[in-house]
């Protein structure tokens, strides 16, 4: 899935008080984070939800746009938003996908549950995805950790020939490959 292109779709989302149609055209020409997760109104994923929307302005600052996914529809990801206090925060699309098509294009569709699995996929403005993670249904995802690869990929992009180390931070040292650095790292 690393350095592919995303696939065409076609969605209603729900983002703040509305509800809107996007496409894959809708991704193009800026940063993306597609956050999927198995349904609404369960118990880890509104945690994980609430979390990344603490962080949207933020967010929206380094020119990145949200874009939650599950297998429910736009009127469930509204209904949600309008009952749960957590959701209740959330100002990023909230994407209905009851075809499973854009869950199907990540290929993280539950065969026969209908359901998304737990990951995230990081896209460039040109539409090709730069980082990936799937998790177990029981392991919650931390927004700070996403924001961390966020600013690497960004700083990758702006800088070749640069690369970020593990645990990497911005304003840290990166590393410029080379002979020279071969077995003295």
């Amino acid at each position: 899935m690393i350095n592919t292109a995303i696939k065409p779709f076609s969605a209603t989302a729900f983002k703040q008080g509305e509800f809107v149609d996007i496409t894959e055209a809708d991704v193009l020409g800026k940063w993306a984070v597609f956050f999927f997760y198995p349904a609404d109104f369960t118990f880890v994923c509104p945690t994980e939800l609430e979390d990344l929307g603490s962080k949207y302005e933020e967010l929206q600052s380094m020119g990145v746009e949200v874009f939650s996914v599950s297998t429910d529809t736009h009127f469930c990801h509204k209904a949600w938003h309008d009952t749960s206090d957590a959701i209740g925060t959330i100002n990023y699309y909230m994407v209905g996908d009851q075809t499973a098509t854009i869950t199907s294009n990540f290929g993280v569709l539950r065969e026969g549950q209908g359901l998304a699995d737990r990951a995230t996929f990081l896209i460039d403005p040109e539409g090709v995805i730069q980082a990936m993670e799937v998790t177990a249904e029981g392991i919650g995802r931390d927004a700070d950790d996403l924001m961390r690869k966020i600013k690497a990929a960004q700083y990758v992009a702006a800088h070749p020939g640069e690369v970020c180390p593990a645990k990497w931070k911005e304003g840290e040292a990166t590393l410029a490959p080379s002979l020279d650095l071969v077995g003295k790292i």
